[in-house]
């Protein structure tokens, strides 16, 4: 994977928010990790500012864990659809967003989330429980610049299909999801199958230790923030794929058996560095 054109050398009278402004809707009061691992890896990755939007003990977390991370707490516990003018209000400036992590399976929550899918007309990342509100509510991403982040359970859930886990089967039946629904998919798994319905890449890296809770959060974060800083659909879920796959192969040298999804942030500079 050739990182080069996502990360150029830069001019010198470049300012704050040029590459990147991303917005992520994430967390409840009991999933507070997901906005953390999505908001570091996209910050790692190369995304100029975070803003996380998330209820406020999640989003009180997030202050405290980082200051890098710009926060605005939602009140209650859970994403609702009370909370949709604050949420549309914030999108003015961003230039991607990025939502669904820990964000609850409450019909409410999915209903918000269905919502604001249909109110968005940035770039968007939609993860774990943005793919379950989407399950029977496909029709919501037409006309949408949409990157889907399904594991094999995910997946089913959308299509209906049982994932095959022969690569040229999982290509097939990636392909032409993507290309009904007018996306671009990160099929998750030993192999990932990333395609618009036209193209297709599969990456390879990566670690059977990287089981741990999160991995699929940072992946997420990383795509989120190449696609704020202007890249592709296609060339963001590419080189997120890549990258959170090196770094967790990385993290997993290190750390072994050990190994937490939060020791990514750790070697994503590495990856994404320029060589030689």
């Amino acid at each position: 994977m050739i990182l080069t054109s996502i990360y150029p050398k830069r001019e010198y009278w470049v300012h704050k928010g040029q590459f990147g402004r991303l917005l992520i809707i994430a967390g409840s009061k009991v999933h507070t990790g997901s906005p953390i691992f999505n908001g570091m890896a996209a910050l790692r990755s190369g995304c100029d500012l975070v803003t996380i939007v998330s209820p406020q003990r999640s989003a009180d977390i997030c202050a405290n864990f980082a200051p890098d991370l710009i926060t605005y707490p939602l009140s209650g516990d859970y994403l609702s659809k009370i909370h949709l003018k604050e949420i549309l209000g914030l999108l003015g400036d961003k230039t991607a967003l990025l939502m669904g992590g820990g964000l609850g399976r409450d019909k409410n929550v999915f209903e918000a989330i269905l919502e604001i899918i249909k109110a968005v007309e940035i770039p968007c990342v939609l993860d774990a429980e943005a793919l379950r509100a989407l399950s029977g509510n496909l029709n919501v991403l037409r006309g949408k610049k949409a990157i889907l982040t399904p594991h094999s359970g995910e997946f089913e859930a959308l299509s209906g299909e049982k994932v095959s886990t022969e690569i040229e089967e999982r290509k097939l039946q990636a392909k032409k999801f993507a290309q009904e629904n007018g996306i671009v998919l990160v099929l998750k798994g030993h192999l990932d199958v990333v395609t618009d319905g036209m193209l297709t890449s599969i990456n390879g890296s990566g670690s059977t230790l990287m089981t741990k809770g999160g991995f699929g959060d940072t992946l997420a974060g990383i795509c989120a923030g190449i696609l704020a800083r202007g890249v592709s659909l296609f060339e963001s879920a590419s080189a997120a794929t890549y990258i959170n796959g090196k770094a967790g192969q990385l993290a997993c040298e290190k750390y072994g058996e050990s190994v937490l999804a939060s020791d990514i942030f750790e070697f994503i500079p590495q990856v994404i560095a320029p060589k030689g």
